[in-house]
């Protein structure tokens, strides 16, 4: 019992000195040389860092949660080391004031944090990418977690010499140690946190550009999207100079590099001066209409200020980074696309939080709030900050908040307090209302409060959007039609305000927001079918790609009197209203099949191959349309499934293979790998479609067979798949 107390004591007192090694020691700067073998999905590192002492200590540490050996091979100290609860520990008689260096070795297979993309495959990309925020960069860097530790990172990196290799900083030079390697050097000026480490490699080409203020930037993209380089990267430059003259503190690092990157786990991470982001966002021009990159481009870019300068001390004030990037990317998105089309995001992302309010809802200081908490809630609260406050004390006080707290961490009360002094007000209320608080007050919501103009208005959601012009209070406006019984009067109106939409007079007199004429058309009452047509012409006759797209998206049941009409729709550049087109028009108008098919084969749309995987099931399906082809179509589709395609092109693939009952043996290893992947949501997408087809007794023979086709390790989870 005795042994027991001691040994609990003995590991309370380890995890309080390693939660306040902060206050210990400061790591100053690390020189990493890294070595990867990407077929064994090994890491090899040297780091040598410098540290100072900021208090008498016996012990320091280095997290590292993924090791297979380590060697310390050069200490300015003398001491020992060991490997105990995933960190390195040196002990030594350290000193309050000492500054100290120390070399390490470590050789480690990670399971997460970087990875390693089809390096063992005939196909695919073949790809290195890290993701530290969330996953821990020590998984295969010795580092240190907290991201209060600010450390300058200079990395070189040895690899085949066929590949590009980004990290991050200004690359200084490269070498060639041997004919089939290079060793990039990159140099850091500016400590960050290790989370922001970053390494990407691939075959890829740039583009550079550079900033009003002389920042250079570095656009990377995939050799064969040399055509989509431009709708990608659309905009950056101008996001890029909006952002540093709205913050109003110049960008903070040498250079800002962007790098599209295979199955990435979200839509982007701001890495330090070097953003991964999803190859997803990689568009042509029709592609840009409906997925683009410049909400995701405009927020990892703001976080290089919110985020990497200045750092949220906890969790708790996460919002302090994910709330100033949403904010500040709408804003940015304000400058390129418009008042109504910033008032209509934020108006969507209060209609968000309202369902959350409408419940407990969650306080923007609970560290373990929502994404939508953090991000949106968190935007809001700027917004609402800015409008009661004033732009300039707003600004300034963002300002001074940067200036104050760059290169360190910071908590809420920090920003705060600036905010107050800045604008000599008192905030008590707001930072109740907005961030303690876990749901906002009714009245927020109340419209009927900004037309009856009652005391409180700036705090009311619509006042805070534009007010009557604004195009959320439009929409909140004409939402009545929908609750109206007489639904030919509704339709009525819904077509004359079609009409005002393309009268040039009258949209300067009252301004008809694009929002507003989508919004109607999702909403068109369909129970008086010869009224309703004609408001569907109406919408027709906008030629707004979003007004047509409501269309196809919405009239499933296509009158015979719309069918002209509603063909014109597969030749709208976009592919969310081709696809909706292509499906319900093959639906409603069996004769014309063929045509519809013939018309569209040649489509392949978005990275995710979404439509052409239902152009092919289509295809298949269709009665006297492949014939011969049929083979050659389901051989396009089964390939699909793979695990060199992109996990949505696979997940695409499986939907409809499934619809079909068509499963081969290849497809259901290839569903049991994706049950595995890294990303995952698309291993839960796998897991609950293999659990269903496991209880299928109609796969039982199939999924004998298909074991043969397996690895170990994904015949071991299949086999424990099947007893639960």
């Amino acid at each position: 019992m005795t042994q027991k107390i001691l040994s609990f004591c003995f590991l309370f007192v380890q995890s309080f000195l390693f939660a306040q090694q902060t206050d210990i020691v400061d790591f100053k700067t690390a020189k990493v040389d890294v070595v990867l073998r990407p077929e064994l999905k090994e890491v090899g590192i040297d780091v040598f860092y410098e540290f100072e002492v900021l208090k008498d200590t016996d012990s320091i540490y280095l997290d590292m949660r993924t090791l297979n050996t380590y060697k310390v091979y050069q200490q300015s100290f003398k001491g020992t080391s060991s490997y105990t609860d995933k960190k390195i520990i040196l002990k030594s008689n350290f000193k309050k004031g000492e500054k100290h260096t120390v070399g390490l070795a470590t050789f480690t297979n990670p399971k997460k944090a970087i990875y390693f993309i089809d390096w063992n495959k005939k196909k695919g990309r073949k790809q290195v990418w890290t993701q530290g925020q969330g996953k821990y960069t020590s998984n295969w860097l010795p580092s240190l977690d907290d991201v209060n530790d600010k450390i300058e990172f200079d990395f070189s990196i040895t690899f085949d010499k066929r590949y590009e290799v980004i990290t991050n900083g200004k690359l200084l030079k490269k070498e060639s140690p041997n004919d089939s390697l290079t060793k990039w050097y990159y140099d850091m000026q500016q400590p960050m946190s290790s989370y922001l480490a970053a390494i990407a490699i691939g075959k890829y080409k740039k583009k550079e550009a550079t900033s009003k203020s002389g920042i250079p930037l570095e656009m990377y993209y995939y050799t064969e999207d040399k055509a989509k380089f431009e709708p990608t990267y659309r905009y950056t430059k101008r996001i890029f100079d909006f952002l540093e003259a709205e913050i109003g503190v110049q960008y903070p690092w040498q250079n800002y590099k962007q790098v599209p990157v295979k199955d990435f786990l979200y839509a982007g991470m701001e890495n330090t001066g070097t953003t991964i982001f999803s190859d997803s966002f990689v568009v042509d021009s029709i592609g840009f209409v409906d997925k683009n990159y410049v909400n995701v481009n405009a927020h990892e870019l703001a976080h290089q200020w919110f985020g990497n300068l200045v750092t949220a001390k906890s969790g708790k004030h996460h919002w302090l980074q994910e709330g100033f990037a949403t904010y500040y990317a709408l804003l940015a998105e304000k400058e390129i696309f418009g008042d109504d089309y910033f008032h209509w995001k934020l108006f969507k992302s209060a209609q968000e939080l309202k369902v959350l309010n409408d419940g407990k809802g969650e306080a923007l200081l609970n560290p373990k709030a929502s994404s939508l908490t953090f991000y949106q809630k968190g935007a809001w609260a700027l917004h609402v900050l800015r409008a009661k406050v004033g732009e300039k004390p707003f600004k300034n006080a963002v300002k001074r908040y940067l200036d104050t707290y760059r290169f360190k961490s910071a908590e809420t009360d920090d920003f705060i307090t600036i905010v107050e002094e800045e604008s000599h007000q008192n905030l008590a209320d707001f930072v109740q209302t907005w961030l303690v608080n876990p749901q906002l007050p009714d009245d927020f919501y109340d419209f009927d409060k900004l037309l009856t103009h009652n005391s409180g208005i700036n705090e009311n959601l619509y006042s805070l959007l534009g007010g009557m012009q604004g195009a959320p209070a439009q929409v909140a406006s004409f939402r009545k039609l929908k609750t109206s019984k007489e639904s030919a009067t509704t339709c009525i109106n819904i077509s004359n305000i079609f009409k005002l939409s393309q009268n040039e007079s009258a949209k300067k007199e009252a301004p008809i927001s694009e929002e507003l004429l989508v919004n109607l058309t999702k909403n068109i009452p369909n129970d008086s079918p010869l009224i309703s047509n004609d408001v569907y012409k109406a919408a027709f006759a906008t030629n707004n790609l979003k007004v047509r797209q409501a269309v196809a998206q919405t009239l499933n049941n296509i009158p015979i009197e719309l069918k002209t009409d509603y063909e014109s729709l597969l030749d709208d550049e976009s592919y969310v209203t081709k696809e909706a087109a292509l499906y319900n028009l093959w639906v409603n108008f069996p004769a014309d099949q063929k045509k519809y098919l013939d018309q569209t084969k040649n489509v392949q749309g978005f990275n995710d191959k979404s439509f052409r995987i239902l152009w092919l099931t289509l295809a298949i399906v269709t009665k006297n349309y492949s014939g011969h082809d049929t083979p050659k179509y389901y051989q396009e589709l089964s390939n699909y499934t793979r695990s060199y395609n992109h996990f949505e092109v696979r997940q695409n693939a499986f939907v409809y293979i499934n619809e079909l009952r068509a499963f081969t043996d290849q497809n259901l290893a290839d569903l049991v790998n994706g049950a595995m992947h890294h990303n995952w949501r698309f291993a839960k997408f796998c897991r609950d479609l293999l659990d269903s087809i496991i209880k299928n007794p109609n796969y039982k023979e199939n999924i004998q067979r298909t074991k043969k086709l397996l690895t170990a390790k994904e015949l071991s989870f299949l086999e424990k798949r099947m007893k639960n």
